[in-house]
């Protein structure tokens, strides 16, 4: 058995309803994990995604945030929210188990907080979060399970991820507190899936709306596919669909996907 996983920081389910479904239907992923959906729950389009075969699970918040998980296989449990502050309301973690033959893959959809600008409150809400996750992630490993951990992590892991390195150090997504944060993540133990299937450089999953980013290439890679060891051994490809980002009122996001050979 072969399963499709992908992640899509959609920037809004409203204005990118078409797009998404349009997307579904080229590439018939097994599961999606959406981002940024911008909607409560009650009023996310579960129907539309039910009548293509999917279950919906979702954990939405008004005009901001808000992340979802869409399924061909049923869900066997649902997490919403990420553990460790249970005072913390924004709609950014959501996680779900499906049985595939053999065991299970637990799946999480996670829209990492961007953190800037640095010297505000946002910026150790990011590092904070972060240490939320760490401890998660190191907890769900115990489990020795396919575990994916997808979503926009606004994190530029290394130089090679950004268009302008320079450009971007200080920023909150390429400070060194946040690379030591999402080093200690991923010294867990958890294998990033294009690391695993390429070292090519200047592959980017995000483009600004602004200064022609998008024609220009002027990219940087902060939507990742984090896999467990029980489902990096099962890696069988790993593709970003580019393609999506020069379509008519798109997201400044790109779909990811993998397969695994479950």
């Amino acid at each position: 058995m072969t399963l499709k996983i992908a992640t899509w920081n959609i920037n809004g389910i409203k204005a990118r309803i078409e797009r998404l479904q349009e997307w579904m239907k080229q590439a018939e992923p097994d599961i999606v994990c959406l981002q940024e959906i911008k909607s409560i729950s009650d009023n996310f389009p579960s129907a539309l995604f039910e009548d293509m075969n999917y279950n919906v699970a979702v954990h939405g918040q008004k005009s901001y945030n808000g992340v979802a998980i869409l399924s061909k296989l049923p869900f066997d449990e649902v997490i919403r929210q990420l553990p460790g502050d249970e005072a913390d309301e924004q709609a950014r973690y959501l996680e779900a188990v499906v049985s595939v033959p053999g065991g299970a893959v637990r799946v999480a959809s996670i829209y990492l907080p961007n953190g800037n600008p640095v010297d505000s409150e946002k910026y150790p809400y990011k590092l904070g979060w972060m240490d939320r996750l760490i401890a998660h992630a190191n907890g769900l490993l115990g489990n020795e399970e396919a575990l994916i951990l997808a979503g926009d992590y606004n994190v530029i892991p290394e130089p090679g991820d950004v268009h302008d390195p320079d450009a971007w150090y200080g920023d909150a997504l390429f400070r060194p507190e946040t690379s030591d944060k999402f080093r200690e993540l991923m010294n867990l133990g958890l294998t990033d899936a294009l690391r695993a299937s390429t070292d090519e450089t200047g592959l980017y999953t995000f483009w600004d709306y602004q200064a022609g980013a998008w024609p220009k290439n002027n990219g940087i890679r902060i939507d990742h596919l984090l896999l467990s060891p029980e489902a990096a051994d099962k890696l069988i490809r790993y593709d970003i669909d580019k393609h999506t980002r020069s379509w008519e009122r798109p997201s400044d996001h790109v779909p990811i996907w993998i397969e695994l050979d479950i």
